[in-house]
């Protein structure tokens, strides 16, 4: 048995020590916002918050989360109630396929809650790892911008 604690909540499941923690996510949790991209962190689809910092879930063996808190994309906001991260991607139109987004979506939230005033450079750093095919960079980097611009109450 391995203890987790995802978006909050905590789980004990019965898996081996050595399962990437992205297969607990969508086979054992059914929490498939968190993407399978090319399982060596090369695209950074499959990132996840492990105590508040960006991780690869497709080389994160489960058992190096025990007793850590795991934030995945699902626990960024909903529907009903969209984080400003939500908002500003959708207001600056920066995603296209969406392939990509759920990890870029959880870095930017992990600068945010570092900085949530970063300059073009510390975006465009932040999400540097995440391999986006379509051309849409600057919308998020504008987006990610935008979200702080929320979180301070600059921008409605």
């Amino acid at each position: 048995m391995v203890n987790v604690t995802v978006n909050g909540t905590a789980a004990a499941l019965a898996v081996a020590p050595d399962v990437p923690l992205l297969d607990v996510l969508r086979n054992h949790l059914g929490l498939t916002g968190t993407r399978y991209g090319c399982g060596t962190e090369q695209c950074g689809a499959c990132v996840v918050l492990i105590d508040g910092a960006p991780a690869y879930a497709c080389t994160t063996p489960v058992a190096a989360i025990a007793g850590r808190e795991v934030t995945t994309v699902e626990a960024l906001g909903s529907p009903q109630a969209p984080h400003p991260l939500h908002r500003a991607f959708l207001a600056e139109q920066a995603g296209q396929c969406g392939y990509c987004l759920s990890g870029i979506l959880v870095a930017a939230a992990a600068l945010l809650a570092r900085n949530a005033d970063p300059s073009r450079a510390e975006v465009a750093a932040a999400l540097d790892p995440h391999l986006c095919r379509c051309g849409a960079h600057n919308r998020m980097i504008r987006a990610v911008q935008r979200a702080g611009r929320m979180l301070r109450g600059l921008e409605p």
